[in-house]
């Protein structure tokens, strides 16, 4: 009898299933078996399986016509024979001491279930787990889903281990559909009587690009929401009866997610959607508590009302005026000592208007530019998407804040009246914002002597405060949207540089400077820049390119006259992204990483090989090149 008994259904992974069982077979734990189900695939997996069987005695395969991946896992349970059971999905990789860590686990705290972290396989990046990093953050032996509520969102199958005895005592079976996962996982979590929860990632969980090939790419079909609604039913159900202080983590989780699925698949059908879809999607709201409703923001929530009202045809239109951004309700408050703010449309009741949570600063600016030595700039400081005609007059305070002392720079403190403007989104539509408009100058005059000499990074701030509310905020905006960066400008021996971070928060950095970019351009598919050094060293400059991500680092020549330097990187050759974006820092290396000072305004945004780069500054006012 092995150890472990490790079951893996597969359809139609021809691309990943040799990799997911090559990992599996080099497990540090040694005794398990590997029960392979085929579920009627019509690719070549098959075929890979048997290719490792036949040099892997561990490994066996179950084949069968197309019935789902429960029936699959069914089947698999009903032949293994460890002491202990593991799932793993035929597109997904286990890292090399996973098992071993939870069999390890089990074996000294003789809980009846282990389950550890998980990553993200997007492309050619891991990246964390939302649904894990929380509940993983910390390692802790004999606990319980009722002792740590946030194993809630750990509703997934295969980033665990199950002592078998455990299994069977339970009666665990999969429902045979899609969605088979969450039910057995959660009535594993409730019914366990002890659980290990590791902080070690045990599961790389595969993000599959082609289209149409994963559960989660179809899931607007008619099919597929029915399965997933009657596992969220399923699971609601069995929470109330066994695990109902549970239940009001569940539905918050359950009203983000699934309810979203449900109300973009529903609103697209409108009246045309089969009834008892939509009873489904009722019968489970009808036991979601008031406060459950009110975790969900505003506009998330009159949609999700609406469906619960079976209002399908006002649903279609509402989705599709917030998918629009056109859905911006009126913001109005109540109460004198303990004020509280509502968003107003008529389908939604007052009970569930409540908006007090979710009213965050969102800012932007629309211009920045030195003008007589004065760093000027204006704005705008928006309540999220609402409209705030009764509001009135706020004041609007910005400032700038050093980053490691606190101390602060004021810049302006006015009244201000909310307006109407059509702003650029990053995917380049237009949309309506009702915001507070702010402008500010910042004189370089007005830091200390101290101030300049710890050359530190200054934030800037903004606080929109009046009619009961105070809101504190980074002035921040999208990336690659204008306004262009200013060119720094130097005061006392100390560059003043303005930057922006990656996510757009707005500052100024300063800085001194042993090399300065002075042109900086793209030609023919080519970054192209030049500038002075002002210790040229001994031996000969490499440019360096690091990746922020993971540290990969690539090299290119720097041709040097003097103290004057130039460099040529073809862009088609940066390795290609990771994940959505890549940021690359440019660096000199001449025995010592020089970061050079940018003091270019322009900044290039080209496609080069289908690949778009932005040229930028980075946050210490180096040359910074990204990739999205």
């Amino acid at each position: 009898m092995p150890v472990l008994s490790v079951i893996v259904p597969f359809y139609n992974v021809e691309k990943y299933i040799g990799p997911c069982l090559d990992s599996i077979a080099a497990q540090t734990l040694g005794d398990l078996e590997v029960i392979c189900v085929d579920d009627g695939s019509g690719d070549g997996g098959p075929a890979i399986v048997e290719s490792r069987l036949a040099a892997d005695g561990r490994i066996s395969l179950i084949r069968q016509d197309n019935k789902g991946v429960g029936h699959a896992r069914n089947v698999g349970v009903r032949h293994a024979t460890g002491r202990y059971l593991a799932f793993v999905d035929g597109d997904d990789i286990v890292p090399p001491d996973a098992f071993n860590r939870m069999v390890s686990s089990l074996e000294s705290t003789g809980s009846d279930l282990a389950c550890g972290n998980v990553m993200r396989i997007c492309r050619n990046l891991l990246i964390p787990s939302w649904a894990h990093r929380e509940a993983f953050a910390k390692p802790a032996k004999r606990t319980h889903i009722t002792r740590h509520p946030l194993l809630i969102r750990d509703r997934m199958l295969w980033n665990k281990v199950y002592r078998r005895s455990f299994w069977d005592r339970l009666g665990l079976s999969f429902p045979e559909r899609m969605y088979e996962d969450q039910p057995v996982a959660m009535a594993a979590h409730v019914g366990a009587g002890s659980v290990d929860v590791l902080a070690k990632v045990v599961y790389h969980w595969r993000q599959r690009d082609e289209p149409g090939t994963s559960i989660t790419q179809r899931r607007l079909e008619p099919g597929n929401l029915r399965d997933r609604l009657l596992s969220v039913l399923q699971t609601a159900d069995l929470l109330a009866r066994d695990a109902p202080r549970l239940k009001a983590d569940f539905d918050r989780d359950t009203l983000d997610i699934d309810m979203g699925v449900a109300v973009e698949a529903l609103a697209a059908m409108g009246a045309s959607a089969d009834p008892k879809l939509v009873d489904l999607a009722v019968r489970y709201l009808d036991g979601v508590s008031r406060e459950a409703w009110q975790s969900i923001p505003f506009e998330h929530r009159l949609q999700v009302h609406l469906l619960h009202q079976r209002r399908l045809d006002e649903l279609s239109g509402v989705f599709a005026q917030a998918r629009e951004g056109l859905l911006q309700p009126k913001v109005d408050s109540a109460g004198f000592l303990r004020k509280r703010w509502y968003g107003r449309h008529p389908s939604l009741p007052g009970r569930l208007s409540e908006i007090s949570g979710e009213l965050g600063l969102l800012t932007r600016l629309v211009g920045l530019d030195w003008r007589d030595g004065v760093l000027r700039g204006t704005g705008r400081a928006a309540v999220g998407r609402f409209d705030l005609g009764e509001l009135r007059r706020v004041r609007v305070r910005v400032w700038m804040e050093e980053r490691r002392t606190g101390e602060s720079v004021p810049l302006s403190d006015e009244e201000s009246v909310p307006t109407w403007d059509r702003v650029e989104q990053e995917d380049g539509a237009w949309l309506p914002e009702h915001a507070f408009p702010f402008a500010f100058a910042f004189d370089p005059a007005a830091l200390t002597p101290a101030q300049l000499a710890r050359r530190g990074h200054w934030d800037l701030r903004v606080r929109l405060r009046g009619n009961g509310l105070r809101l504190d905020g980074r002035v921040a905006g999208p990336r690659w949207l204008p306004p262009l960066v200013p060119a720094p400008r130097r005061r006392s021996g100390v560059w003043l540089v303005p930057v922006r971070t990656s996510k757009g928060a707005w500052g100024v950095r300063l800085r001194t400077a042993q090399a300065i970019i002075g042109e900086c351009r793209v030609d023919g598919g080519d970054l192209v820049f030049s500038g002075e050094m002002s210790d040229v060293g001994d031996g000969d400059p490499v440019l360096r390119l690091r990746r922020r991500s993971d540290g990969e680092e690539m090299y290119f020549p720097v041709a040097l006259a003097g103290q004057d330097f130039h460099a040529r990187v073809p862009l088609a050759d940066i390795d290609e992204s990771v994940g959505h974006e890549s940021w690359w820092e440019v660096v000199i290396d001449q025995g010592r990483p020089i970061r050079p000072l940018v003091r270019t305004r322009e900044r290039p945004v080209v496609t080069v090989a289908d690949r778009r780069f932005l040229i930028d500054r980075g946050e210490d006012g180096g040359l910074l090149l990204a990739e999205r």
